[in-house]
C-alpha cells in the first residue's frame, strides 16, 4: 500500500465506519487492528479481547484477520465461531476479568454497502472518548504483517441461557404465544428464534437466509424497512412481531395488528415490567429528545429521571451510578445496567414477551391502556442540511439564541445544554441540535397533538433560517 496515499481513518462516537467501495479494506482493517493492539497491550499485557462480527460483506474474514493483528501484541484474542449480536460480545467481555475490551466488525443499522469497527470497553460498555483518539492517533500509514494465534469459540450459549433467565418461563411456556422474529438479515438471526423456541414460543422467522444485500432493506426496525414483519404478523395471525438491527443492540416491537409500536410507548412498557414485573426501583436515564412520555411513566412507577444531551456514550457514563435501572435512546435503545452496560436488542424482545405473556391481554390492549394513563404525545424530527461554513456560523451563534415565544407559545424553560431546547407547560418540547459529525441541524418536537408539533418544528426550522 503506498502511503502517500494511506486513508486518513476518523472514529465516530464508538469506532469507525466506511463503505465497502471506499475505504472499508483489508488494510485499513489492519490498520486500526494495530493500534487496538498497541493501546490495549500497553496499558494491559496479555489481557484478552474479544472479537465478533455480524452478517455483512467478508465480516468473519475481516474478523480473523484483525483477530490475528491483535493477537501479534501478545493479547489473549478470542473470537466468535459464527455471526453474533454485539450484545453478545459485550455481555462475555464483561464477565471475563481478564478482558480488556472487545471488538465488533458491524455497521449496526447502516446499508449493507457499510462495514465497520465498533470498540467496546472491559465492562462491555463504549470506550471513552480519549481512548479512540489514543487509537486513532496510533494509526500508522501502512499495515503490519505481523499476527498471532488466535481461538475461535462459541460466545452464544451462556449468553442466550442468561437472557432465558431473566423472564418468566413458566408464563411464557403457559402462555405459548405466536411470535414472527426479523433480525432483519442480521447478526440477530436463528439466535433470537432459538431462545423463544426454547421458552416455548411458536415462532414464524423471516428474512433468514444469507444475503449480502440484506435483500435491499436496512437492518433498521422501523418503517418502511418494517414492512414485511409487519405484513407477516397479519399473514399468520400472530401475536406479535420482534425486530431487531443488524447488530441487535436495538428492537422494536409489532402489535397483532401489524402496527410498529413507537418508541415513546415501548420503552414505557418496558420500564413497567422492570419495576412491577422484576422489582427493579431506581432512576432512568433518558437523553434530552426522548419522549415526555418516558418521564411520565417513570414518575407514575416512583422513579426519578435524569436527562443527558443526545449520544449513548453519555447515557452510559450517567449509569455507572449505581442507582440507574435503564438508560434509553429516543429511537429505542435500551439499556439495563443490571443485565449489561449497553443496549441489548434481543432482552427488550423476550420482556415484551413477557409482558404479553404475563398479562394475558393483546399488545394493542396494552399499549392503550397505558396511553389511557400517561397521555399521548405526537413526535418527530426534520433534517436542515446546511453548506459546511453556514452549518458552523449557526453553530456559533445558537449559544445566543433566546426565544421568546415559539409558535405563539411561551416556553416556560430554555435550556442550551445539547443545542437549544424550549419545553413548554404541557410537556410539550422543542430542540434545535446541530449534528456533531455532519453539516445538518436537526430539529426535535414533541406536542399532544400533530398540528401542535408540526406548528413548533416550523416555528424552530424558520429560527435556523432567520438565525444564518
Amino acid at each position: 500500500m503506498d502511503s502517500k496515499r494511506a486513508d486518513i481513518l476518523r472514529f465516530d462516537v464508538d469506532g469507525w465506519h466506511a463503505r465497502f467501495d471506499d475505504s472499508f479494506t483489508d488494510e485499513n482493517v489492519a490498520r486500526i487492528a494495530d493500534a487496538l493492539g498497541l493501546v490495549w497491550a500497553n496499558g494491559h499485557p496479555g489481557a484478552t479481547v474479544y472479537v465478533g462480527f455480524d452478517t455483512r460483506h467478508a465480516a468473519h474474514e475481516h474478523a480473523r484477520l484483525a483477530a490475528g493483528v491483535l493477537a501479534s501484541y501478545g493479547l489473549v484474542v478470542k473470537v466468535s465461531d459464527r455471526p453474533c449480536p454485539t450484545p453478545a460480545v459485550a455481555w462475555t467481555c464483561a464477565r471475563d476479568e481478564g478482558a480488556v475490551g472487545a471488538l465488533v466488525l458491524t455497521a449496526s443499522e447502516r446499508s449493507c454497502e457499510y462495514g465497520g469497527l465498533v470498540v467496546r470497553g472491559s465492562d462491555g460498555g463504549p470506550v471513552p472518548h480519549d481512548f479512540l483518539d489514543e487509537v486513532e492517533q496510533s494509526v500508522s500509514l501502512t499495515p503490519t504483517a505481523a499476527r498471532g494465534a488466535f481461538e475461535e469459540l462459541d460466545l452464544m450459549d451462556e449468553y442466550l441461557s442468561s437472557l432465558a433467565a431473566w423472564v418468566d418461563r413458566e408464563s411464557i411456556a403457559a402462555a405459548r404465544p405466536r411470535v414472527v422474529v426479523d433480525a432483519m438479515y442480521g447478526a440477530g438471526t436463528g439466535h433470537l428464534a432459538e431462545v423463544l423456541t426454547d421458552l416455548g414460543c411458536e415462532v414464524v422467522e423471516i428474512h433468514v437466509e444469507p444475503r449480502e444485500d440484506f435483500g435491499g432493506i436496512h437492518p433498521d426496525p422501523r418503517d418502511p424497512w418494517a414492512d414485511s414483519c409487519e405484513q407477516a404478523v397479519v399473514a399468520h395471525q400472530a401475536d406479535l412481531g420482534l425486530l431487531l438491527d443488524g447488530d441487535a443492540d436495538r428492537a422494536s416491537v409489532v402489535d397483532e395488528r401489524g402496527r410498529l409500536l413507537p418508541a415513546r410507548v415501548l420503552i414505557p412498557m418496558v420500564l413497567g415490567n422492570l419495576v412491577m414485573g422484576h422489582g427493579a426501583h431506581g432512576r432512568v436515564v433518558t437523553t434530552l429528545t426522548c419522549s415526555a412520555c418516558i418521564g411520565r411513566e417513570a414518575s407514575r412507577l416512583g422513579c426519578d429521571t435524569t436527562s443527558v444531551p443526545v449520544g449513548f456514550t453519555r447515557v452510559y457514563r450517567e449509569m455507572l451510578e449505581a442507582d440507574a435501572i435503564m438508560g434509553v435512546e429516543e429511537y429505542g435503545g435500551i439499556c439495563v445496567p443490571a443485565h449489561l452496560h449497553e443496549r441489548d436488542g434481543m432482552l427488550v424482545c423476550l420482556l415484551a414477551v413477557e409482558m404479553l405473556a404475563r398479562s394475558g391481554k393483546t399488545v394493542s390492549t396494552m399499549a392503550s391502556e397505558l396511553e389511557s394513563i400517561i397521555g399521548t404525545m405526537w413526535y418527530a424530527r426534520r433534517d436542515l442540511r446546511l453548506d459546511p461554513a453556514v452549518s458552523q456560523a449557526f453553530r456559533n451563534i445558537l449559544p445566543g439564541l433566546n426565544p421568546g415565544e415559539l409558535a405563539g407559545r411561551l416556553p416556560v424553560e430554555v435550556s442550551h445544554a445539547d443545542g437549544l431546547r424550549a419545553q413548554f407547560d404541557d410537556d410539550s418540547w422543542v430542540l434545535i441540535r446541530p449534528s456533531r459529525t455532519s453539516s445538518v441541524v436537526r430539529v426535535y418536537a414533541e406536542a399532544p397533538s400533530a398540528p401542535e408539533r408540526d406548528d413548533l418544528l416550523s416555528a424552530a426550522c424558520d429560527l435556523v433560517r432567520r438565525g444564518l
